[in-house]
C-alpha cells in the first residue's frame, strides 16, 4: 500500500498500549514521530481509547492528545546532542530524538544529495536531515530515512531534531511550523524540557489480512 512503516498495537498493563514499529524494509525502529501520531489517532478513533493517552515505545513512553483529526504527541526529553563536526564538505550535528539524526543547516535545500546522505547514514547509522531556516518561526526540512533508505516525504523525529538544534542555537523561537518535502505543515514546540509535535492525521482506509 506504499506505507513507510508498519505499527503493531499491543495491550499493556500500565499504559494504554505498547507498540512494535517496523520500517519499510522490515527492520525494527525504537521510535517514529509521525507513526506515534497515527497510532494515537487509530487507538482513539478505532479502539476507543481515551483521547489523552500514553503508550510504550522502544524509545520510552509517549504521551498523546487527540482532538478530532489533530494529534499532538510529546516526544519527551532529547536523549543526546553532540558537538558540530565537518565531514564531506558540510557541517553536521547529531541529535537523538528517540532515534539518531544527523542535521545540516543550509541556505538552499537543493544541496540535498541522496548519495551523500547514504554515506553519512551508513557511517553513523543515523537518519540524515537538511534544514533551511526561513525565519524564526518557520523551517523547511528534507530527510533521508533509515529503513526507507531514501528520501522520505516527512520524518517527525527528524523535524524534531532540526527544530531542537535550531532552538538550542538561538536561531528560532520555542514554537515553530515546519514544512517537509510533502508540503504538509506541522507544528513543533519546546516547553518544560519536552519536545511537542502536532499535526493532522488522515484516516485513509480499513482492511483485514489473513496471516494463515
Amino acid at each position: 500500500i506504499g506505507a513507510d512503516g508498519f505499527i503493531v498495537i499491543l495491550p499493556h498493563e500500565k499504559y494504554d498500549f505498547e507498540w512494535e514499529f517496523y520500517n519499510n524494509d522490515g527492520s525494527r525502529a525504537a521510535m517514529c514521530g509521525n507513526g506515534s501520531r497515527a497510532a494515537a489517532h487509530f487507538a482513539h478513533h478505532i479502539n476507543k481509547i481515551n483521547p489523552n493517552m500514553s503508550f510504550l515505545t522502544g524509545a520510552g513512553v509517549i504521551k498523546a492528545k487527540v482532538n478530532q483529526d489533530k494529534v499532538e504527541v510529546s516526544l519527551g526529553k532529547i536523549k543526546s546532542v553532540q558537538n558540530t563536526f565537518e565531514e564531506l564538505g558540510k557541517t553536521w550535528q547529531l541529535c537523538d530524538t528517540g532515534v539518531p539524526h544527523l542535521v545540516h543547516f543550509c541556505q538552499n535545500l537543493d544541496e540535498f544529495d541522496t548519495m551523500l546522505c547514504q554515506k553519512m547514514r551508513q557511517k553513523y547509522n543515523a537518519n540524515v536531515n537538511f534544514v533551511k531556516i526561513l525565519d524564526e518561526n518557520h523551517l523547511k526540512v528534507r530527510t533521508y530515512e533509515r529503513g526507507v533508505e531514501d528520501e522520505t516525504l516527512a520524518c517527525g523525529t527528524g523535524m524534531g531534531a532540526c527544530f531542537y538544534l535550531a532552538f538550542l542555537n538561538k536561531k528560532v523561537q520555542n514554537k515553530v511550523k515546519i514544512t517537509p518535502k510533502s508540503g504538509e505543515e506541522v507544528g513543533f514546540a519546546y516547553k518544560n524540557e519536552e519536545l511537542f509535535f502536532k499535526g493532522k492525521v488522515k484516516y485513509c482506509f480499513e482492511a483485514n489480512y489473513n496471516f494463515s
